[in-house]
């Protein structure tokens, strides 16, 4: 079983999404930065000097937070459209990839094609 578990381990598919999962984390802190100390002060100079993480309503003991949820939902829009933009650009470059390979195939080589004329010359004859 451990064997087993280290050939599981070792694959290229499981360390591929352990790196994945790394960046992923370190993209969300950067992008979680960028909207709270950049985007977010900016639209709230645009709205009158709103600060969203400041904003709340209190009903009875509980303060609903709902400025930090708008920060979130914006970080989400902010990572989605980040990730659109790279997986279009991969689509892009795959189908210029399967383009290149597919656009002509290589020609043969002049002895090749010097065969392939005298092989017709004596099929006319």
């Amino acid at each position: 079983m451990i064997q087993e578990f280290k050939k599981f381990i070792m694959r290229g598919n499981v360390i591929d999404l352990a790196i994945a999962v790394i960046l992923a984390g370190a993209f969300g802190a950067i992008v979680t930065s960028f909207t709270n100390d950049i985007l977010m002060p900016l639209v709230g100079i645009l709205l009158g000097g709103v600060d969203f993480a400041s904003l709340s309503i209190t009903v009875g003991s509980a303060v609903v937070a709902y400025g930090k949820f708008i920060q979130a939902i914006i970080n989400f829009l902010i990572i989605a459209l980040a990730l659109f933009f790279v997986v279009k650009a991969m689509n892009k470059a795959m189908d210029f990839r399967k383009k290149a390979e597919t656009v002509a195939p290589a020609a043969p080589p002049e002895d090749i094609v010097l065969l392939r004329e005298i092989r017709d010359l004596l099929k006319q004859r």
